[in-house]
């Protein structure tokens, strides 16, 4: 039972998807061209040229590494692998909502222009910060983040729990900086403070929920064909009305990896696939389930491996589950 995985900010990288559509070039008039159309931004340019400071810009990103990854997919699917299950991480659970029959991928990719430029405003009135830290367990951080906040007088929350002893705070920057500081004091292997241009999945995003939720109103949401697991609840999505809350809450919500992967290997899964651009997500689930085969897509050569390593078995299985 294969499981596909769909990355968020972070996995973008100039070149990412050049390769894809040399091979299938039907791609640019399937995806590219309306994409741009759209968006009124020259997509493909970006991605395959870049420069790199335009993919930093998270109004730029996001529809970036979706389209990435949704190009990805199509590739798979006319390779004849179609998932049982999907998740995508943050920006991912669009991908993933698409994937499953939710969101027609032009409106998604709406969303995702939208989303990327409500959280970059948000950041521009409160700047903000995240750290990664890695070597402590959430409990331990989340005690460190509240103390910091209350030091700092600002906010510092988890806003990813990527896997097993690998956390992202974020929040504001001095309450950030803080909780970093705290953590390294309390033993932890690495903290690093991100290059991200908000604050995002925390309680600083709070105020463009409201406007965001507006949005989500006006587009049609359909009932997954296949489950979907959200990643503010680690659960899954059975209806349009619970897809569209996901993402509402997502914005100031934490991103819950590690239950997720739990839940997707526990209920059944026998092989990880992360569909677009980057490995991130292919370490994350390295680390939180070692036993369960993971193949990661971000170039043509690496596609060809995870078509070619996953079984004829794993294919077969895909129909149940969970």
């Amino acid at each position: 039972m294969i499981a596909f995985l769909f990355p968020g900010q972070g996995s973008q990288r100039v070149g990412m998807g050049k390769d894809l559509a040399e091979r299938h070039p039907e791609l640019v008039e399937r995806y590219y061209r309306p994409a741009e159309e759209l968006l009124g931004l020259p997509l493909a340019r970006m991605c395959w040229e870049g420069p790199a400071e335009a993919l930093r810009d998270t109004r730029i990103t996001q529809p970036a590494v979706f389209l990435t990854s949704l190009v990805t997919l199509d590739v798979l699917r006319a390779r004849g692998l179609e998932p049982a299950v999907v998740a995508g991480h943050s920006l991912g659970e669009y991908t993933a909502l698409v994937c499953a029959g939710v969101l027609d991928w032009r409106d998604a990719l709406l969303l995702v222009r939208r989303r990327g430029e409500l959280m970059a405003a948000a950041a521009e009135r409160a700047p903000g910060a995240m750290a990664a830290v890695v070597g402590l367990p959430a409990p331990t951080v989340r005690a460190l983040c509240e103390a910091a906040a209350a030091e700092a007088g600002g906010v510092a929350e988890i806003a990813n729990d990527n896997e097993p002893e690998q956390l992202v705070v974020s929040g504001t920057v001095a309450a950030v900086r803080a909780a970093a500081a705290a953590a390294k004091e309390s033993g932890a292997r690495k903290v690093v403070m991100l290059d991200v241009s908000a604050p995002f999945h925390c309680s600083v995003m709070r105020d463009v929920e409201e406007e965001f939720s507006a949005r989500l109103e006006k587009v049609e949401f359909r009932d997954p064909r296949i489950p979907v697991v959200a990643n503010v609840t680690a659960e899954y999505v059975r209806d349009a009305g619970a897809a569209v809350d996901g993402l509402r809450r997502q914005l100031a919500g934490s991103v819950r990896w590690t239950e997720t992967l739990r839940r997707l290997a526990a209920d059944g899964v026998t092989a990880f696939v992360e569909v677009g651009p980057g490995k991130v997500l292919t370490g994350f689930a390295r680390a939180t389930c070692p036993d369960v085969p993971h193949y990661a897509t971000r170039d043509a050569r690496q596609l060809d491996r995870a078509v070619a390593g996953l079984t004829v078995n794993d294919v077969e299985t895909n129909g149940g589950g969970v």
